[in-house]
Formats: C-alpha cells, structure tokens, sequence
C-alpha cells in the first residue's frame, strides 16, 4: 500500500487542494510593453508607430494587418480602431547608448536587465522602460517623457522645433483610465473631421448649383443668337457647298431657317456657269429616256 521503508509522508502530498492562480509579473508585463509589439508581439524594431490609444506597433506588421483584415490574429482587438494608415503615427526616437541589442555576446551566462530600455528622454534622459510616463506629439512623433513635458514648458517640440497643443500630447502605454480619455477624445476627432466633410460637399454643391443658375439666362440668349448666325452662314454654305450634304441637311432644319434661305437658281447675279455647278441645274437632271428601272447610289450619276 506504499509508505513503506519508514517514510513519513505530509499532508499537501495526500490531500490535493484547489490550484493556485498564477500571477502575472508586473515588471515583466510592463517590460513587454515597451519592447514589444501589441500586434505581432514580436519585438519592436524600426520602424515603430503608436495609435490614438497610445499602443506601440511594429509597422510592418500593422500595414499586413491592413491589406488583409480577414486573417485570424492573436491580438486583433488591439487593432480594431485602425481604419488605414492616417490612424497611426510614426515616432521620432533617440536610441539609448546604453542598450547593447545584438551588439552583445550572446555566448555564456549573462544577466539580462529586463529594465533597460531602448530608448531614452532626450531632454531628461529617463528610460523608456515603463517604469516612466512617457508621451509623444501627434504633430511630430517626437517622444518625450512626462517629467521633460512638465518641466520645460513650451508650445515648440524640444527635439524639431514644430509646435503643438495639449491635444496634441498623446500618453504611451497608459493606464485603462488614460485609455478611456484617450478613446473619448479619438472619437471626438472623427466625429469632427466628419462634419468638416460634411460641410464642404454641401458648400460645393452649392456652389456647383448657384453657377449653373447663373449661366441658365446666358444660354438661352445665346441659341437665338446663334440661329441667326447659322442661316446666315447656311445660306453663306449653299452657295460655295457641294450638292448632295447641303439638299439633305436643308430638309432637317427648321422652318423659320429655311425661310430665309434663297435658292441658288434664283439669284439674278449669278452666273449660268455658276449654277450648272449644282444639281438644281435643269442641265443636271435626267429625261425618263435616260433613266433605268434599276435604282444606284447616286441618282445622279450618268
């Protein structure tokens, strides 16, 4: 039946007690943070962009996500608010020259610090290793600590010299209320941006309708106009025009134009040589002795 041999066995090794719940390390899940991405949960590497919510992503792998949205991924609720590239910033960093990276030798036991960032503060020069409240301008991408926003207090990046507003200062990495406020104010953006929209393809196609109202009288002047312009030069055709196109177009226009018209066989200053030209000539139509009882392309043809 076993304990045999004289041994004497405790009591958590008989009884079997509900399992403990394993607690997640708090330095190593802020360390995974900021080294890396929120998407791919590869580690970052340049090109890094940051969203609205203050998430830090690889952009590869954010651009992947975008050209192919039905692909099952670990984190997609990470990325649901991102609609295209206009949502995504890329960031202005300053390496840390403490950061060793591949340099290193990876050969033999080494400690590694977990708490060494990549990057640092260029105006303090904190780490960027969660363990500081660190921000970037929407404006730029510059990244900055929370500490250098506070104490130098200016309108112009310390790091481009472009400026900006608070709305512009966007938390990395923040806490689940600072994610909330940040959503409202994302929200708020769009909603903006989409009455902006709104407005200017209404004020265009007011625009567009108030100029078709003001060329309405114009054209209906102008085809009265034009009118008399065409009898004129029609008349102005039938006399230097060749038959066949002129006696066939003179029958489709309308009446009031073809009072006008005179007919080239009446006009008293023109010449008998002149006239035979064109087909209303008496010398150019035919006797019934020289027509056929077949029927060509051009009747008047000899």
């Amino acid at each position: 039946m076993g304990c045999d041999g004289g041994t004497i066995p405790k009591r958590h090794e008989l009884v079997k007690g509900p399992k403990k719940v394993e607690k997640v390390d708090k330095n190593a899940e802020l360390a995974a943070k900021w080294k890396y991405c929120a998407l791919s949960q590869e580690k970052l590497r340049r090109p890094i962009v940051a969203c609205d919510l203050g998430r830090l992503y690889n952009k590869d792998a954010v651009i992947e996500y975008l050209l192919d949205k039905t692909a099952e991924r670990p984190n997609a609720e990470a990325v649901v608010h991102i609609r295209g590239t206009k949502d995504i910033k890329e960031l202005n960093l300053t390496d840390n020259p403490e950061w060793e990276g591949e340099r290193r030798n990876a050969k033999g036991d080494r400690y590694e610090d977990i708490h060494c960032g990549m990057f640092i503060c260029p105006v303090v020069g904190l780490e960027m290793n969660g363990k500081h409240r660190f921000c970037y301008l929407q404006t730029c991408g510059c990244v900055f600590s929370d500490r250098a926003m506070k104490e130098v207090k200016t309108e112009i990046c310390h790091k481009c010299g472009d400026p900006f507003k608070d709305e512009d200062i966007i938390v990395l990495n923040g806490t689940k209320e600072e994610v909330e406020k940040l959503r409202e104010k994302m929200e708020e953006r769009r909603t903006k941006a989409k009455t902006k929209k709104s407005k200017k393809s209404k004020a265009a196609v007011s625009t567009a309708s108030e100029s078709k109202d003001d060329t309405q009288p114009q054209s209906v002047d102008v085809p009265e106009t034009s009118a008399i312009q065409n009898g004129v030069e029609s008349s102005q055709s039938d006399v230097a025009g060749p038959s066949g196109s002129s006696s066939s177009s003179r029958d489709t226009k309308p009446s009031t134009i073809s009072a006008t018209k005179r007919s080239i066989q009446s006009m008293e200053e023109k010449s008998e040589a002149f006239k035979s030209l064109f087909t209303t000539h008496s010398s150019a139509k035919r006797t019934k002795e020289q027509t056929s009882n077949w029927v060509t392309h051009t009747p008047y043809h000899f």
